[in-house]
């Protein structure tokens, strides 16, 4: 055989065991690499995660600071209707209005029943103030949530079902208690589900609950429609300074945004937190929910 032959057949064997090499190398660097590529996508995907959270408490720290700053502004705003309405009635009198005594003596008795009414505004602003401040006593202990959910329901099915609207309180665990005075809290949850019924034009509200057992703590939601919500608009006192007392027959009520600042208020004292979280979607509801969710401390 030729030399040359086997030269040719020597480079061919050296040149075949190279590529064999370079491709096993290239097979076991790509399999290095793998994991670490996996851990790179894993890190920015909890990344995003984190970031997606962030943005969330952010837009509901804002939405609740514009419920809560300027609480002096807005409880003169919430009283300045009924004075008004007060005020009207009695310069009709003064004037000499009205046409016999039988008219002055309706007009100084409307008078003196929104005059009632707006007594008893303060008074339900006065009393969340004090539990505020201290002044007023909370009774803070275990409670059951079940039982809470169940007086509410007692308290509140009858007003949905006048208005044809559907109220779902979701059974939960009796077992499960928690921190809080359980008049306040009662309260609060009534309050919630009584304002988003008579904001409501329609939809349904979904009351339920979750253990988060790492954080030790109790989630209570409420699911209503974006639009039974009051929207966090800024008071412009100076708007009516120039116009006349109005008289007219209204109710004498807090407003949706005020409760929802006393609520607010009243969680913070018992070491419990309300928060909106808006834009939510749920298979069953074609419109666009916003979630209510209290927490607080288990027992």
């Amino acid at each position: 055989m030729n030399w040359s032959n086997w030269a040719y057949l020597g480079v061919g064997i050296i040149l075949g065991i190279s590529f064999r090499w370079l491709f096993a190398k290239s097979a076991n660097t790509n399999a290095n690499l793998s994991p670490v590529a996996s851990e790179e996508q894993e890190t920015v995907s909890k990344l995003l995660q984190d970031m997606k959270q962030t943005q969330m408490a952010y837009q509901m720290a804002q939405e609740m600071s514009q419920f809560k700053a300027g609480f002096l502004a807005r409880t003169t705003h919430e009283l300045r209707s009924p004075l008004n309405s007060v005020i009207g009635l009695h310069q009709l009198i003064l004037s000499d209005l009205c046409e016999n005594p039988e008219e002055e003596r309706e007009f100084i008795a409307q008078a003196h029943e929104k005059a009632l009414k707006l007594l008893n505004l303060m008074d339900e602003i006065l009393s969340v103030s004090r539990t505020e401040s201290g002044t007023n006593k909370l009774d803070i202990q275990p409670r059951s949530l079940d039982t809470v959910f169940q007086e509410v329901k007692d308290l509140t099915y009858m007003l949905a079902a006048n208005r044809n609207f559907s109220l779902q309180i979701s059974p939960i665990n009796p077992q499960i208690y928690v921190l809080a005075d359980h008049r306040w809290l009662r309260q609060v949850l009534v309050n919630l589900v009584d304002t988003t019924i008579t904001q409501m034009q329609e939809g349904s509200i979904c009351v339920s609950a979750a253990i988060l057992d790492n954080t030790h703590t109790a989630h209570i939601y409420l699911d209503v429609p974006t639009h039974a919500l009051p929207e966090s608009e800024p008071i412009d006192l100076m708007k009516h300074n120039n116009q006349p007392p109005q008289i007219e027959d209204e109710k004498a009520n807090l407003s949706p945004g005020m409760k929802l600042l006393l609520n607010q208020t009243l969680l913070e004292v018992m070491g419990g937190k309300l928060e909106i979280l808006p834009n939510l979607t749920a298979p069953e509801s074609a419109e666009p929910l916003t979630r209510v969710q209290i927490s607080l401390p288990l027992a």
